[in-house]
């Protein structure tokens, strides 16, 4: 009987400490109600609590959750049904507003996608549809960010996850995809053999440009080598010329200085007659004015038929 009693007492005592203490985890919070009223919240660490009259409602994650919104099939203002994936991202940032705001905020944010993702493809035809993800993701965030403000949670982000036309829809689509890549094939052929023509012809004008431009270079660099050379000669003759007239002019000079008139360059000019004499011709002829010259000139002249008659 003690024994028991004394079991009684510990099972009493361990569910007392239980009841006192609370030990809340990381990104998680309590909301504690104190004889059924709000009191307080329940935050990471070691919490007392007075049992009975204290007792934790609910525990909320502070962490980001993301809630999938089951497929939906809606009606495009064009009258083709699609069939749509969507998932949200949100955070629990009052947890006090979670608790006492709806009853469950997760249903009420699928809820509210639900709605406004059929208001928003309503307005939308087919390929804006499919087109516009970004779009509808954009305006289902803004509709769920109204409605969960007064909810403490907070929408972090929206997404599309898949947009499914119906089975003949998605036939079409493919076959006009087919041929739409099969024209982009053919006009990126034409492409690719256009551009290949122009860069060969390019080719072919640059080679052309460049052979003239080489040929006129060699011309160009020949006539101006030619033109050097004739210079050169040309300046060499000049100098040559003015050296046989320097050489000329000091040999006058040397004969001037040296005292020779024109008696003594006539009698050396008979000299070099009476040298010609001697050679093979047995005739020479003087002209008329040179016999005059000889006449006056008297001994010289002697000199001359001397040496004729010892010819």
């Amino acid at each position: 009987m003690e024994l028991v009693i004394i079991g009684i007492i510990i099972v009493v005592v361990v569910v007392f400490i239980a009841m006192t203490i609370k030990i809340v985890p990381q990104q998680r919070v309590g909301v504690v109600e104190r004889l059924g009223k709000f009191h307080r919240l329940l935050t990471p660490g070691l919490n007392i609590l007075i049992p009975v009259i204290d007792q934790v409602r609910v525990y909320h994650d502070l962490r980001i959750q993301q809630a999938n919104v089951p497929p939906q099939t809606v009606i495009t203002k064009d009258n083709v049904q699609v069939q749509i994936d969507t998932i949200i991202f949100y955070q629990v940032v009052g947890p006090e507003e979670a608790t006492y705001g709806i009853s469950d905020y997760v249903y009420g944010v699928r809820n509210i996608s639900t709605a406004t993702m059929r208001q928003i493809i309503g307005k939308l035809e087919l390929d804006e549809t499919l087109s516009g993800r970004e779009k509808i993701s954009s305006d289902i965030r803004l509709a769920l960010d109204e409605a969960t403000e007064k909810w403490g949670v907070r929408i972090e982000r929206v997404e599309v996850i898949d947009i499914k036309p119906p089975l003949d829809i998605q036939e079409a689509m493919d076959k006009q995809m087919k041929a739409e890549r099969s024209k982009r094939a053919i006009v990126l052929e034409a492409e690719a053999a256009k551009q290949d023509m122009i860069l060969r012809a390019e080719g072919d004008k640059q080679s052309k440009i460049l052979k003239a431009e080489g040929d006129k270079e060699a011309r160009i660099r020949q006539a101006e080598g030619l033109g050097q050379a004739q210079e050169l000669e040309a300046l060499g003759q000049a100098k040559a010329i003015e050296a046989v007239a320097m050489a000329e002019k000091a040999r006058i000079a040397m004969i001037a200085s040296a005292g020779l008139d024109e008696k003594v360059l006539a009698y050396q000019s008979f000299e070099a007659l009476t040298d010609i004499s001697k050679g093979p011709a047995n005739k020479i002829f003087l002209p008329t004015s040179a016999v005059e010259t000889l006449g006056s000139l008297g001994a010289i002249a002697e000199v001359f038929k001397a040496s004729k008659e010892g010819k």
